[in-house]
């Protein structure tokens, strides 16, 4: 005998009863003393198998039989085990009432029933009147209320029902409470009480059919006079009615209280009257209610009383919520609510609150509610009260991606469970998780396939703390991913009549916007929201606030057009339908820039995965030399045996980088010095990448290495890294052949230089789908009438011996750009013996290029085109400061050698610095020149080629002005502080002509003295 109570006694231990000898006293209270018995297989499968064997002794006390019955039914006993091993409340309910294990057996133990049936029997007990006990109505509820409780409860705990379906039934239940408690008040009435209609409207977790074991349940109750009666007695009665009702579900009897009633949603809440008229309360939402009054309103439902009545205020409120989205402020307003909900929690709680705390159940439900209340007003689909279904159609929708939908009901459902199991304990409202390890430990053998023991975990405890942490987590990343989009706020601002994006409230708001051809448009919406797939779904979310930031653009209809494009060109990808939903930063930008330059967009839709840098700022900062030369050179080196596929690997690159820059300068994110540089940056390292191919094929064919030293020297705008968006890389060719060759070499040589120079040429301009760099040699000696390469002896030769003067002034914005460098810097060395001429200029010279200045004003400027207009040779325009700035160089570099830069601005500053030129004038010559570099760069932006002249096409002119940021009528917004008479256009115009009269005035003095 002792070796059997030894035997017993090891099992328990490790089957984890913390308390051994009482286990062993009351197990023999039910008869068993030696292991083996059915009953211990079943008590060690209980979340808390100590708690469990309790409340079978206590029942086992009023019920001898009760070890037989669970004996020879192995489906009840699992039932009542699951019960007691969590539940010490209702241990306490079958202890009283051990009768009441009958719900627990048979076929009927594990079906839902009815709500119908339910709220029938609860109805029976209040009336039913030949109970034992004290006789108080309430009491009966209370004790059928358990009962119910406890057939649903050992339904979940042993896996018939589903997290989602116990908040249904628990809610129904909670109805036939309400139904039952106001036929108790309703007979408790004085006999010459007025007859009246009332209504009860559950709210929050009840009205949404969500409820919780332990929960108040959150009602309002509306009342109207019974025909023939008048308002002010039919509200007294209703008022001692709904009082009634409240009194009986909180009673306090032998079997407990029900739960709490709150009444506190009402209008003007614990202010305001306990019952109104479906009338009053109409007149309080459209006058007085706040935006969380509507967001609470999203889950009422007429739960129990007069439920036609109940049904009338439903559909009169329904319409409220979805427009509550337009009121001001609403989204912030939400938003707010939830920060003030945190805040108002202990710090030493916050972070163990299931239900408040950061990443507890309200950040999920507060987020799927705002984005129900902001779309669902143009999509029915998303007026789900319940949380789940409203989160799975967000997703369906597409509003919300799939992975963060399913994460998201994966930690609501962790979370209430969690919830669940800690209120079944005692039938106590509770949302907070302990840190009381037994607690712990059967939370997570009741959660055994939610809570996984693996890895570095070493115990359930742990286990469950490891789970909930991660469900936390993914939750508050998820809730500020989601409640605080921008989006939102976009959304909820549309008018009421455009979200929805039928033909008509399409095509008001396009011409309403100032689109051009709104039947294009509206061709455009229709291909792109047409269909049930996901894409369609989420393109009519985002198309109402689309169509808006297109119209902040200068061209609106051509947005929409490259939109669609790029959209077609992406289909269902993933990604892409990401980015657009979830980066609201990253779709109003690639919104912008599609409106604002064709530009762009030509180079978008030639690779449209490029969106993808819209959505991150270091995507949009220009990339430097060196990183660009690098990874040039390697993708031209993937390429080494065809100099073709080089080539257009390295142009690929170059595309995309220079949609990089373009967005950047459209979006306002880079100065004009920073586009300039950054554009010389990836004209440098194409050239390199390019040229190290041109060279490799070339020893391939004369199978033999280069006999001549070759170099690129970058002139113009491209060697005073002033590069703009349309411009060409002006350069110079030079080669050396190598020491020790003879004529026959040195002919060899110099054709092998040829051959590079016009295949780099070629291979930079060959059809690829990418744009073409044009290399512009015309600055070589000779220019066109010699040859494309010369050698550095050649060009010595030349410029010692016949070069113009124009000539030298060109050398002033020389600069090795790629190649052998010594032989870069050898040209550079030529180059300063002649642009900074020992002693400055002679007279002639100044003459003759003041007299090549005025013949290129009055022949280079096409006819009949304004002179005033022409930014680039017009009077004040980039030349007149450039030749004015050069001319200084060419006299006075030579002594001062801060002038010796091939940048315009630079040398202007040393020309300050050195008392050449006056500081106000530099202003003048500065301002002009950087206002001509920007109107280049934005003509070419805007119309997709380059110009010189500002646009005489009004529309081309105002999206010229726009994107230099002139705004359409406020006044004092433009970069000259323009008159609110003038539009955009009109406005740059003024300002342009202005900036360049004080620039000519002071290019007058200093240029032609």
């Amino acid at each position: 005998m002792s070796g059997t109570r030894t035997s017993l006694a090891g099992w328990l231990a490790r089957m984890g009863f913390t308390d051994v000898p009482r286990a062993e006293r009351e197990l023999a209270a039910l008869g068993i003393a030696a292991g083996g018995h059915p009953l211990l297989t079943a008590l060690a499968q209980a979340a808390d198998p100590g708690l469990a064997l309790a409340g079978l002794a206590r029942i086992a006390e009023r019920d001898p039989g009760l070890t037989e019955q669970l004996t020879g039914d192995a489906a009840f006993s699992a039932r009542l085990i699951a019960v007691l091993g969590v539940s010490k409340a209702l241990a306490d309910h079958l202890a009283r009432h051990p009768e009441d294990t009958i719900v627990l057996r048979g076929q009927d133990a594990d079906r839902r029933q009815d709500e119908a049936a339910i709220r029938a029997g609860l109805l029976t007990a209040v009336a039913d009147a030949g109970q034992a006990d004290s006789g108080d109505p309430a009491a009966r509820l209370a004790a059928a209320y358990r009962r119910r409780v406890l057939h649903l409860a050992a339904r979940d705990l042993t896996g018939k029902a589903s997290v989602d379906e116990v908040g249904q039934e628990l809610a129904g239940i909670a109805d036939a409470v309400l139904e039952a408690a106001l036929a108790i008040a309703r007979a408790e009435l004085p006999d010459d009480a007025a007859p009246a209609r009332l209504a009860i409207i559950a709210m929050g977790k009840c009205g949404a059919r969500e409820l919780n074991y332990a929960s108040d349940v959150d009602v309002i109750f509306v009342a109207e006079p019974a025909p023939g009666g008048t308002e002010e007695a039919a509200l007294k009665t209703a008022t001692k009615l709904a009082a009634g009702v409240i009194q009986v579900c909180e009673r306090s009897t032998p079997e407990g209280s029900i739960f709490p009633v709150d009444p506190n949603l009402r209008p003007e809440g614990r202010q305001g009257p306990l019952v109104r008229t479906l009338v009053s309360h109409l007149a309080y939402y459209d006058r007085w209610a706040k935006t969380w009054e509507f967001q609470a309103l999203l889950k009422a439902r007429a739960a129990a009383g007069d439920l036609d009545l109940g049904e009338r205020y439903i559909a009169k409120v329904s319409p409220l919520v979805w427009q509550a989205s337009q009121r001001e402020n609403f989204v912030e307003d939400v938003q707010a609510m939830r920060r003030r909900v945190e805040a108002t929690l202990p710090k030493n709680m916050a972070g163990r609150e299931l239900k408040l705390g950061p990443g507890g159940l309200r950040d999920i439900e507060f987020a799927v509610q705002l984005l129900q209340l902001v779309h669902g007003r143009a999509d029915e689909r998303l007026r789900a009260p319940a949380t789940l279904p409203a989160l799975k159609a967000l997703a369906d929708g597409g509003y919300v991606g799939r992975a963060d939908a399913d994460d998201l009901a994966g930690a609501y459902r962790f979370l209430r469970r969690t919830e669940h199991l800690l209120q079944l304990f005692q039938l106590r409202r509770t949302h907070t998780l302990p840190t009381d390890p037994e607690v712990l430990r059967r939370l997570a053998r009741a959660m055994r396939n939610s809570v996984s023991q693996n890895g570095p975990v070493t115990s359930p405890e742990e286990a469950f703390t490891e789970a909930w942490r991660r469900h936390a987590l993914r939750v508050r990343r998820l809730h500020e991913k989601l409640f605080y989009r921008p989006l939102l706020d976009a959304v909820a601002r549309l008018p009421g009549d455009t979200v929805r994006l039928t033909p008509e409230a399409a095509r008001a708001r396009l011409e309403a916007l100032g689109y051009r051809d709104p039947a294009g448009a509206l061709r455009h919406i229709e291909a792109l929201t047409t269909g049930v797939r996901r894409r369609a779904a989420i393109q009519r979310t985002l198309l109402p606030v689309l169509l808006g930031w297109f119209a902040d653009a200068a061209e609106p209809d051509a947005g929409l057009l490259g939109f669609r494009q790029v959209s077609e060109a992406l289909g269902e990808t993933p990604w892409f339908l990401r980015l657009l939903r979830d980066e609201t930063k990253a779709a109003e930008r690639i919104a912008h820039v599609l409106a604002s330059s064709r530009y762009a967009t030509g180079l978008l839709l030639r690779a449209p995965e490029a969106v993808a840098i819209f959505a991150d700022d270091a995507e949009l900062v220009p990339r430097g030399v060196a990183t660009l030369r690098s990874e040039m050179l390697a993708a031209a080196g993937r390429h080494e045996a065809d100099a073709e596929q080089a080539a257009v690997a390295v142009r690929s690159l170059r595309r995309r980088e220079l949609l990089r820059v373009a967005a950047a300068r459209v979006l306002g994110l880079t100065r004009l010095v920073e586009t300039e540089a950054a554009l010389t940056a990836i004209t440098t390292a194409s050239l390199e990448a390019v040229l190290a191919a041109t060279i490799a094929k070339i020893e391939i064919e004369q199978r033999g290495p280069l006999p001549t030293r070759f170099a690129v020297i970058a002139m113009g705008r491209y060697g005073g890294h002033e590069i703009g968006f349309g411009s060409d890389a002006d350069v110079i060719f030079v080669h050396d052949p190598l020491p020790g060759l003879d004529a026959d070499g040195d002919r060899r040589a110099s054709e092998a230089a040829q051959a590079v120079g016009t295949e780099l040429r070629r291979l930079l301009q060959i059809p690829a789908p990418d744009p073409p760099l044009l290399v512009d040699a015309d600055l070589r000696p000779e220019g066109r009438q010699g040859p494309l390469v010369r050698s550095l002896a050649a060009c010595r030769a030349y410029y010692e011996r016949r070069a113009a003067p124009w000539e030298w002034q060109a050398l002033l914005r020389a600069e090795f750009a790629v190649g052998d460098a010594s032989l870069g810097a050898e040209f550079i060395a030529v180059a300063d013996q002649h642009r900074y001429p020992v002693g400055g200029l002679s007279e002639q010279a100044v003459r003759e290029i003041r007299r090549i200045k005025a013949r290129v004003e009055s022949e280079r400027i096409p006819r009949g085109a304004d002179r005033t207009l022409h930014v680039k040779l017009g009077p004040g325009g980039l030349s007149d400061v450039e030749w004015t700035v050069q001319l200084l160089q060419l006299g006075h570099a030579h002594a001062v050698a801060e002038l010796r830069t091939t940048r315009t601005l630079e040398a202007l500053d040393a020309a300050v610095a050195a008392g050449l030129v006056e500081p106000e004038d530099a202003a003048a010559l500065r301002a002009a020149w950087e206002f001509a570099a920007r109107i280049r760069n934005a003509i070419m932006l805007v119309r997709g080629r380059p110009g010189d002249t500002l646009p005489a096409k009004h529309d081309e002119a105002t999206a010229v002005a726009r994107l230099l940021g002139y705004k359409p009528v406020v006044s004092g917004n433009g970069p000259g502080g323009w008159s609110d008479t003038l539009d955009p256009a009109q406005a740059l115009e003024q300002d342009y002509r202005r900036t360049a009269r004080h620039a000519r005035s002071v290019m007058d003095r200093l240029f032609y003295g």
